[in-house]
């Protein structure tokens, strides 16, 4: 993904990503923070990432657990909740009807020149 993406649009996508890499592998915020950028996300900042975990935990859509890190302080692994499951579903769903909106207007728009 472009560096010059819309602050707003990733505000608003980043939950259902994280919640969905969350979903097949738990991961501590860095880890995570690693996983967006190899996912395509490559300018994704910490600072971005663990006010969406803490506000998603705050919510009950993910769960944490505290695991001791041989390198350093312990690590704190989250994973969804069935609430954090069923927030992933529907945001998907929703995204994938939002593309297809977006899809027919640039389809649209092409058609017209």
């Amino acid at each position: 993904m472009s560096d010059a993406r819309d602050p707003q649009l990733l505000k608003g996508v980043l939950p259902m990503l994280v919640i969905g890499l969350l979903g097949a592998a738990e991961s501590y915020g860095y880890e995570l923070v690693t996983r967006l950028r190899t996912a395509g996300l490559d300018g994704i900042a910490p600072g971005t990432v663990y006010p969406t975990l803490t506000r998603l935990e705050r919510e009950g859509r993910l769960t944490s657990r505290l695991v001791p890190s041989p390198s350093g302080p312990a690590r704190k692994y989250y994973r969804p909740t069935p609430a954090g499951e069923a927030y992933y579903a529907s945001a998907l769903a929703a995204w994938d009807e939002l593309g297809a909106v977006v899809g027919a207007v640039a389809t649209r728009r092409e058609d017209d020149r």
